[in-house]
């Protein structure tokens, strides 16, 4: 398991939970000397990164990018992948194939969350998981172009009315036709939803491609009441080989955010 860290570029969420703020250039020199494998990046949109300035920021850290996500569709642009308004569901699925596109370039996957649409999504459940799995056919078939998958996030029931567990997810998964689509297990929407972290952990299976790295109360792991041990027992069970993910508060700053994920990082996985 490789550690990751957030950084946000997306004003509209300062305050939310990612970990560095501080712009790319100097976000990936501290990433890398925390000692950080890669950095999963949320941005307005695929004209807010620099392909070839990424690259080579990257390079120089000897980072990898992890994922891109799409969560400012809905922040900053008022997307959603289940609008009951066609016109409008095609504009989100176009952002979304945006961001594929531009996480494509570094062999790294981009992230459904909140545009899978919110809690106060007006149409009946039906319906907007209809909308849900059309855009996961879309996105999944078009991030098979890059050779990576599509990330999926359960949210819990106060963002969303689509999936909420872990068992939900592979479910709806498992109905559609493409195979290219995974789940993003965020532990603190887990500690909501599941009566089980780690049994449900152990449930997803082969679906689980990406964890947020967090605590209960959504702060950075170790400042909460979660019980990890369980958790990462059950990753290696299910030979989970990608990234933990940072995606918490900057609490008590997002720097020393950082360093208390690192530690916790090494301490439960030995790394």
């Amino acid at each position: 398991m490789k550690s990751c860290i957030t950084i946000s570029l997306v004003e509209e969420a300062r305050g939310g939970p990612f970990v560095l703020w501080d712009g790319l250039e100097q976000s990936i020199a501290f990433a890398a000397e925390l000692g950080y494998d890669a950095v999963e990046i949320f941005a307005p949109g695929p004209e807010a990164i620099d392909a070839d300035a990424l690259r080579s920021m990257l390079d120089s850290a000897n980072l990898k990018l992890a994922a891109l996500g799409t969560g400012a569709g809905w922040v900053k642009h008022r997307l959603q992948l289940a609008d009951p308004d066609a016109a409008k569901r095609e504009q989100a699925r176009a952002f979304v194939r945006s961001i594929i596109d531009c996480a494509g370039q570094f062999n790294a996957a981009a992230i459904i969350g909140s545009m899978q649409g919110p809690s106060g999504h007006t149409g009946d459940s039906d319906t907007a998981r209809g909308y849900l799995c059309e855009a996961l056919e879309d996105g999944g078939a078009h991030a098979a172009k890059y050779d990576v998958p599509l990330i999926y996030e359960p949210l819990n029931r106060y963002e969303t009315r689509q999936c909420c567990t872990v068992e939900d997810g592979v479910g709806m998964l498992e109905s559609l036709s493409t195979d290219n689509v995974r789940l993003l297990c965020d532990l603190f929407h887990m500690n909501i939803e599941e009566a089980d972290i780690a049994k449900a952990l152990l449930q997803g299976g082969k679906w689980v491609g990406h964890i947020h790295f967090v605590d209960s109360n959504r702060r950075p792991v170790g400042l909460g009441h979660m019980q990890y041990g369980p958790i990462i027992d059950a990753l290696r069970k299910i030979n989970y080989q990608g990234y933990l993910c940072a995606e918490a508060f900057p609490y008590p700053d997002q720097h020393e955010a950082a360093r208390q994920t690192m530690r916790a990082y090494r301490y439960w996985t030995g790394n």
